[in-house]
């Protein structure tokens, strides 16, 4: 495994979203506690799993090859290619935040990874140099007509990119979205009120999220170059947070992350997607 530092120039605001973000994600303890999520049962391991799995369906007819994975995080997918498909891709990852690259050097320590810091807008790659580009829960964060110009580069004729974004039409985000975060932000501002100390208040800190509909997203894709051949919606449920918690329960026993991946009418029940396209040029 090597690790190293670094970037293309790039204005740092318009690369990594708002300044209170890029602190979340740049703090160890926040970075350690979101690799935890994928493994602790509830809503955030079963969107994690049912992507994973969408992913691995597109992986899998991929012979093998370079591939890089743009804004890693901890290493979770770095660590399943690895365990799934030994010995078939010659791995980098990068992610802006130091903290998820530390995170992500404990996962893969005895593997042939080379990790980076870098940023998404600024790939420090030269052209044409991946098989496979995958950007998962990356676009939502970025510049996005920037990053897709990044993967175009530097994927290959004919190889294959995947990129996952927010459903911002499914029930779920609308309803987590414009009315659950906004009434736990204000049953929060309710207890201080109240006189509730501010680290046992409800608090739902800004997102600094930017979802794209599917046909918006493909439109972007090909405008950038990229040819997008398959749309996959992922993480199905028919329930809204926070009544999504309670009804895993009941369902745990039955579920299976094969159920949770669509490309038919059940698709308006996805809390996201993965859009697959090739490199053209």
């Amino acid at each position: 495994m090597k690790v190293r530092h670094q970037a293309r120039d790039v204005d740092p605001d318009s690369a990594s979203g708002c300044a209170d973000i890029r602190t979340r994600f740049d703090d160890p303890a926040f970075a350690a506690a979101y690799a935890a999520s994928h493994q602790v049962s509830g809503p955030p391991q079963r969107y994690f799993s049912s992507r994973l799995h969408a992913v691995f369906e597109v992986l899998g007819r991929c012979p093998g090859g370079d591939l890089l994975d743009v804004g890693c995080g901890p290493g979770v997918f770095v660590q399943r290619v690895l365990d799934a498909r030994p010995g078939d891709f010659r791995i980098t990852a990068v992610d802006r935040s130091p903290a998820m690259i530390v995170e992500a050097a404990g996962n893969t320590a005895d593997a042939e990874v080379e990790l980076v810091v870098g940023v998404a807008e600024a790939l420090p790659f030269p052209d044409a140099s991946f098989d496979v580009v995958v950007a998962m829960g990356v676009l939502e964060y970025c510049d996005f007509v920037a990053v897709l110009r990044e993967l175009e580069r530097v994927v290959r004729p004919g190889g294959t990119v995947l990129v996952s974004m927010l459903n911002p039409l499914s029930p779920y985000r609308l309803f987590e979205w414009g009315v659950y975060w906004p009434l736990l932000r204000l049953l929060g501002r309710a207890e201080g009120l109240l006189g509730r100390s501010a680290d046992r208040r409800h608090c739902v800190p800004k997102s600094g999220i930017r979802a794209l509909p599917a046909g918006s997203l493909w439109r972007r894709m090909r405008k950038a170059g990229l040819r997008p051949v398959d749309v996959v919606h992922y993480d199905l449920t028919p329930a809204v947070p926070p009544f999504d918690r309670f009804l895993g329960k009941w369902t745990r026993r039955r579920e299976r992350p094969a159920d949770t991946v669509t490309r038919g009418l059940r698709r308006w029940m996805g809390t996201a997607y993965l859009v697959v396209a090739t490199g053209v040029r």
